[in-house]
């Protein structure tokens, strides 16, 4: 078999090897907003292995299995960081840039949906979205498209035994100066030194908001960009922060405190997720919890400290949801960056099972 192609069982079923189909996902650069290739690439080799597949509006794959009603919509993305990782297996572990966040995820919700009678009277819907690692427009569009589904997977790495019910929100900022430039022994405060002090307040604002709280509660502050010039007649300085905000802050208190602290900068507000939770005693996430026991796993809930496009779709569908897919969170972004396939493998295993239950 070509590495991976579909293999055609019957007219009724279909099987996709995850680990093949990753590793050919991996070979596509999908930087956000170039991804392209790869949607066109799934879009083909899912219609080949009997999805209804194809490209939306914003350039998310959408691809069905089953003919009746839709029982759950499974959403991942396409897009990744930047950074080219050489894609190669070593023993058990698959590297390449999107191995964790998050091809591995959607490798095996496809694998695991088509496991599933294709002419049967249940439709699972599974979305590749666009520029979650950016904007997040690919959520976005489905949030203000689709009807709201009666189950929501995200799938983003948890590991095989972990089920992801909250995420802290996301605040993304820019702050900015420009003002007349000065001698460097003189008394005044460049643009640059302007822009330190603002971060620090921004940090000082977390410290005293936080307090001992956990990392989840907490407040916390990264600078992502910074910049800072003169041309002789004027300095400038730019900043960009990220900011991630627990449950516990509200977005509009947060917001105050920070324009509060701009000073004389100018501050623009790049973009902004509200955090979410969902509920662990919902059928769906019972439901997981019952499939990971029974694959021989310790299913335990987690609650994590970055985003994911279920900050957006969770409260704009209001259905029961969750995210759950293979790998390790801590190798996201990094050069790192592998899945193993034994966690891949198990995590196909245990989205049939919960499916078969929904």
């Amino acid at each position: 078999m070509t590495a991976g192609h579909t293999t055609m069982l019957s007219p009724e079923t279909a099987v996709l090897d995850a680990s093949e189909l990753l590793e050919e996902m991996l070979r596509i650069p999908s930087v956000s907003g170039q991804e392209g290739a790869l949607s066109a690439f799934l879009a083909a080799r899912l219609a080949e292995a009997g999805f209804d597949a194809s490209i939306d509006a914003a350039g998310n794959l959408v691809a069905s299995w089953g003919r009746g009603d839709e029982v759950a919509v499974l959403v991942g993305h396409l897009d990744t960081v930047p950074g080219e990782i050489p894609v190669r297996q070593v023993g058990d572990r698959l590297y390449g840039r999107g191995a964790v966040d998050a091809k591995g995820p959607l490798a095996a919700a496809l694998a695991a949906v088509a496991r599933h009678p294709r002419d049967g009277r249940r439709r699972f819907t599974v979305i590749g979205a666009v520029e979650e690692e950016t904007s997040s427009c690919g959520a976005h569009h489905l949030a203000a498209t689709r009807v709201p589904p009666p189950h929501l997977v995200i799938v983003e790495p948890s590991g095989a035994d972990g089920i992801t019910i909250a995420y802290k929100g996301s605040v993304r900022l820019r702050w900015s100066r420009v003002q007349d430039a000065g001698h460097g022994a003189g008394p005044a405060s460049s643009a640059a030194d302007a822009a330190f002090a603002f971060v620090r307040a921004l940090q000082n604002l977390a410290i005293a908001w936080s307090g001992d709280a956990s990392l989840f509660e907490r407040l916390d502050v990264r600078v992502i960009a910074c910049d800072a010039r003169s041309d002789g007649l004027q300095d400038r300085a730019d900043v960009d922060v990220a900011l991630r905000v627990p449950l516990t802050y509200s977005m509009e208190d947060l917001l105050r405190d920070v324009k509060s602290l701009a000073g004389a900068g100018e501050l623009r507000v790049l973009s902004q997720e509200p955090p979410v939770r969902t509920d662990r005693a919902s059928h769906l996430a019972r439901s997981f919890v019952r499939a990971i026991r029974e694959h021989g796993g310790s299913p335990r809930f987690k609650l994590k400290t970055g985003t994911s496009d279920l900050n957006i779709l969770a409260p704009a569908w209001g259905c029961p949801a969750v995210a759950y897919g293979p790998g390790r969170s801590l190798l996201d972004h990094t050069p790192d960056e592998h899945i193993e396939m034994a966690d891949l493998e198990r995590a196909v295993d245990v989205l049939d099972s919960v499916l078969q239950r929904l």
